[in-house]
């Protein structure tokens, strides 16, 4: 599949582990232990709101080392920096792997008031002041495959694009995107000559705060492949 709250993600990324020439993994949790609760060591919090780490914990789901995030009337949003760690031109798709658990009740990214995920990834890019981000949503009903909640200023371009949504929950899917190739899509028009500022970072999120009800997913697999 090729496939957007204004996400800035601040931490200093460190690259995982470099798998194979063409695959490089950003994260796949298997430097935590299953059970360990709080914000992962390499990933950064969100700098508003009062989100509640402990409902954050690294699991065992189906024989994949995961991270499962639950959101009770909150939002839970971590970023993790990429900046200088990665090269597209080299490995240009990411690949994750997602699970709805708890779907919001009502959750909309595409109607006013209602925008909560069960889960999302965001990617984001900065040149000079500009931050430019996307956010891939697992939507309670907003329609797959919509493009929605275009936010444009002078320092921020951020598009949500609707990559799930509905059930059945409880089941694994991966997701795979070229990042520059969205980044032009979304931001230059379509230009495929355009050029793209460096990636600078991953962001993972599930929030229920606008519902005021209870979201959850597992996340897992993220890694730049060739």
């Amino acid at each position: 599949m090729r496939v957007s709250s204004v996400i800035v993600p601040l931490a200093v990324f460190v690259v995982a582990a470099v798998a194979a020439p063409d695959e490089i993994v950003i994260e796949d949790w298997k430097a935590y232990k299953v059970g360990a609760i709080g914000l992962p060591g390499q990933w950064t919090a969100q700098n508003w709101g009062t989100p509640n780490y402990q409902n954050i914990k690294i699991v065992d789901d189906d024989g994949r080392r995961a991270l499962h995030m639950k959101s009770v009337n909150d939002s839970l949003t971590i970023n993790r920096e990429v900046k200088g760690k990665v090269h597209l031109k080299d490995t240009p798709i990411l690949e994750w792997e997602w699970k709805s658990i708890v779907l919001p009740k009502g959750g909309n990214e595409c109607k006013e008031g209602r925008g909560d995920s069960a889960a999302v990834v965001y990617v984001s890019w900065k040149r000079g002041l500009k931050w430019y981000s996307l956010k891939y949503a697992w939507s309670s009903e907003s329609e797959k495959g919509r493009t929605c909640d275009r936010k444009r200023n002078l320092f921020v371009a951020q598009d949500t694009v609707v990559v799930e949504s509905g059930g059945p929950v409880g089941e694994w899917r991966t997701e795979d995107i070229d990042p520059s190739a969205e980044f032009r899509a979304h931001f230059e028009d379509g230009n495929p000559n355009a050029d793209v500022p460096d990636l600078v970072g991953v962001g993972i999120m599930s929030d229920g705060d606008q519902t005021k009800s209870i979201s959850a997913a597992d996340y897992t697999g993220f890694e730049l492949v060739h």
